[in-house]
């Protein structure tokens, strides 16, 4: 999940402020920096700042008498008369601080939910020029080495703005007051929402009488400032689904015109000497931050870019043992709390997803590295939205979903904590996959509940799942790539490896497996696997570089020997187009293979889902939504299919490395996914066309919808993008690539077979003949001009065809089809001749 966070055009002082970066230990890489962070304020922090006349500084007595409410942490807080102070130490001017606000409780039905991140930035207080301090927003876009002539160039280019300025209130012992009432219940850059979200939510003005700071609390390396604020609400524009986030919560509210939440600002701290960095590689999945680096020695600019990870660090006295491979305990546990608000049933699966982890991190060096433990309730000295507290937060929402964030230092990629969000409809996602996967191999995915010993371990993987992503894991949807597909059938090589590599895969379930196999639940289950096992290695362990160029370098070499060693470590990105080894919701080497036992399974599910889906009373609602997943899996099968045609592999390489990174997929195989097309896809499959289900849940007054399902694949496979980059593939990689005339011609012949033969031509044979036509009457009119002299040419030899066999046709409809065809073509041609 990569962010793109834009640059506000701010205006701001000439002063600059820039910070010392220096990397921490194991490895220790020095350097002193000035760093710039992308923007994430919102337009309206751009105003001009007009320094007022300052308020006359009164002694700290008359501020903060003895009867103010007082407590010390990071900032020392105050409560005088129900306003509320911050008391700054002269040591923390200048020293970067997190802000991460959350919402803590919303209007229900608006699509968000107490508990998710609304907003991060890292900020700076600033002494002003005029008794005030301003509270500065931290760019980092560029940074350079302060003993570098070119630092003062990179500071001057890169200005830091003000995003708020407080009036001193009075000066303690190395510290100064200031009021932060109006701040934080007002309607603020740096501790709101961003103006996208606000627009999603379709939320106004903020109403000041209704707004207000609800709590404060303050802790050794954290403060944490909750409120409740009231906005109007605007009215829905118009042609917006039903399911537009905020369509029914926000919206219901507009009878009283408001809506009010509260929201939870979190002040963190950020050690003064960022963690060391480790340098992004491509071939290792993980999430990455960047900004661009300068120094006197460069003859060009480098882009930084650095993986993110938690500090993961042994204690001083295991320090030696760690480096030399020996298993010790880290000195800070990765501790994740699961909330209160989980079923209890339900929290032990999820405790087992995260403790899966610890065998990984042994990996890295660590034992006991990661633990989940149970929120304690009773312990008022801990909130949930603390931001120094990792928690899993249960959203009562019909969202089918989970996902895993972190919070990280833009310096150093440093992750700081992470709130997972676990929707309580997720049940519901994974217990459609399952029905559909693993119903022929399971007997007990063969009902519409599933016992609670199934949903939980169906939840202990999407818990682990998640979790990766909070340890810094992208997804590697190649991993499934690199097991043949035989394999998944083979009970010896499943109970040793798993189906799939990696859980960071959307791999899902064993589909592949047939009855006969007679495999075991645990071998239809992803797991945690191989590839995330290294993958931890390779951004946790101890490498010995001294430097962080020595650093890349030796994880580099581990990547290479890992690879040579296990191909099935290699990381295949979730944001390829074109690579078909890199898809979500596949299995195995070959799709076609694969796509052939899943389409033997979901006959077998068909068949069962009459049965499978009975409940009292249900008025075929069941039936109907199952019957919609099983299209669904089988149109996903089609996708994996197609994206063999055309497709490029890309395997990033480093320059040790032999091969090309580029390779088209070889020509046979790319006729053997369009063949797998013609014997499952173009011949109307008659399984999902069973008339004891389409007659209780399908009225054919909405049409059909293998027929829309045709014409979706149709469009696809003669999409202008495919048969461009097919053209391109066979300039440059020569007769290793199938042309596109070439695929085009063989479309024709399985498509038209009924032509040739003069055979009668059903419903479903014309509707994809129809779409054939259409799709390619699309791609005429590109302005590619190989994509339309070769639709142009397809089209003549079609509408010669028609003109030849429509009168030998005795079938009525299959003669005013040809006819048909035949006349959309000839006025497509026809007035693009006249023009």
């Amino acid at each position: 999940m990569f962010k793109k966070l834009l640059l506000s055009a701010i205006a701001v002082s000439v002063m600059s402020f820039v910070f010392a970066q220096q990397k921490d230990s194991l490895p220790h890489f020095p350097k002193d920096s000035v760093a710039l962070k992308k923007d994430t304020a919102r337009k309206d922090s751009a105003k001009k700042i007009t320094p007022k006349k300052p308020d006359e500084i009164k002694p700290y007595k008359e501020v903060i008498p003895d009867s103010a409410y007082t407590k010390k942490g990071l900032f020392t807080i105050h409560e005088v008369d129900n306003n509320w102070f911050f008391e700054i130490p002269d040591s923390l001017f200048n020293r970067d601080i997190l802000v991460v606000t959350r919402f803590d409780k919303v209007a229900g039905g608006a699509g968000v939910y107490g508990g998710e991140l609304v907003n991060q930035q890292m900020v700076r207080w600033v002494k002003g020029p005029s008794k005030n301090v301003f509270l500065q927003l931290v760019l980092t876009v560029s940074v350079a080495d302060s003993s570098n002539s070119i630092f003062k160039a990179v500071a001057s280019s890169n200005v830091n703005p003000y995003i708020a300025s407080f009036p001193i209130k009075a000066y303690g012992k190395n510290s100064v007051v200031l009021d932060v009432q109006n701040y934080f219940s007002g309607d603020n850059a740096g501790i709101s929402f961003s103006s996208a979200t606000r627009k999603r939510l379709m939320l106004g003005a903020l109403q000041p009488d209704r707004s207000f700071i609800e709590s404060i609390h303050t802790y050794p390396v954290n403060t944490e400032i909750k409120t409740v604020k009231t906005f109007t609400v605007q009215a829905m524009p118009a042609g917006l689904p039903n399911s537009f986030p905020g369509a029914h919560g926000f919206d219901a509210a507009k009878d009283a015109g408001v809506a009010t939440m509260s929201f939870n600002n979190s002040f963190l701290l950020l050690p003064k000497t960022p963690m060391a960095q480790r340098q992004f590689d491509p071939r290792v999945g993980y999430f990455a931050d960047e900004y661009t680096q300068y120094s006197d020695n460069q003859q060009r600019v480098k882009d930084d870019r650095f993986i993110v990870r938690w500090r993961l660090e042994p204690r001083p006295e295991d320090v030696e043992k760690w480096q030399h491979g020996k298993l010790v305990e880290p000195k800070k546990q990765l501790v994740y709390y699961i909330d209160p608000a989980t079923p209890a049933k339900w929290i032990p699966y999820l405790k087992a997803g995260i403790n899966d982890w610890s065998k990984a991190f042994e990996k890295a060096g660590f034992k006991n590295a990661i633990v989940a433990k149970e929120w304690p309730v009773n312990d008022t000295a801990m909130s949930m939205e603390d931001a120094r507290f990792s928690v899993l937060r249960y959203f009562a929402s019909d969202i089918s979903n989970a996902y895993g964030p972190n919070v990280h230092d833009p310096r150093s990629g440093e992750i700081i904590e992470s709130h997972i969000g676990w929707y309580h409809n997720v049940m519901k996602l994974v217990h459609d996959w399952y029905m559909i996967q693993a119903a022929p191999n399971d007997p007990r995915a063969r009902k519409m509940v599933f016992d609670d010993e199934l949903m939980g371990s169906l939840i202990r993987f999407v818990s682990s799942h998640e979790i990766g992503h909070t340890l810094g894991l992208r997804h590697n949807f190649g991993s499934s790539s690199t097991v043949p597909v035989e394999m998944l059938r083979n009970k010896k090589w499943l109970d040793q490896h798993g189906h799939t590599p990696s859980i960071m895969d959307y791999a899902r379930f064993n589909y592949v497996a047939q009855p006969e196999d007679h495999l075991t639940p645990d071998e239809l289950y992803p797991h945690i696997g191989e590839y995330d096992r290294w993958a931890i290695q390779w951004g946790y362990s101890y490498s010995g570089g001294k430097t962080e160029k020595e650093d890349h370098e030796i994880m580099s070499r581990l990547i290479i020997d890992s690879l040579s060693e296990n191909p099935r470590l290699w990381f295949g990105t979730e944001s390829d187009p074109y690579d078909p080894r890199c898809q979500n919701e596949d299995l195995g080497d070959d799709a076609m293979k694969a796509g052939d036992y899943g389409i033997l399974n979901l006959q077998r599910v068909i068949k069962g889902l009459p049965e499978w889906t009975k409940e009292t009373a249900d008025t075929y609602d069941n039936l109907e939504e199952m019957y919609n997943q099983v299209a669904g899996q089988y149109m996903r099968y089609m996708g994996h299919v197609l994206k063999n045609i055309g497709g490029i592999y890309t395997t990033p390489k480093s320059i040790e490395q032999t091969g090309n990174v580029y390779e088209p997929v070889a020509k046979a195989k790319q006729q053997e996914a369009l063949a797998f097309l013609n014997r499952q896809f173009f011949t109307t499959p008659q399984w999902l066309l069973d008339s004891s289900i389409i007659n209780k849940i399908h009225n054919p007054a909405g049409g059909s919808a293998v027929a829309s399902m045709q014409v979706s694949v149709i469009t696809s496979l003669l999409d202008a993008d495919r048969l461009k980059r097919m053209s391109s593939a066979a300039e440059q990689f020569g007769t290793q690539c199938y042309p596109p005339d070439e695929l085009l011609t063989d479309v024709e012949k399985y498509i038209f077979s009924e032509w040739s033969s003069k055979s009668p031509i059903d419903y479903y044979r014309r509707n994809i003949q129809k779409a054939y036509v259409d799709a390619l009457i699309a791609d005429f009119k590109n302005k590619n001009a190989d994509v339309s002299s070769l639709a142009y040419g397809h089209l003549l030899q079609l509408e010669k065809l028609g003109k030849q066999i429509a009168d030998t046709y005795q079938d009525k409809m299959s003669k005013y089809h040809v006819q048909a065809l035949g006349l959309s073509i000839s006025k497509v041609l026809d007035a693009r001749g006249g023009e």
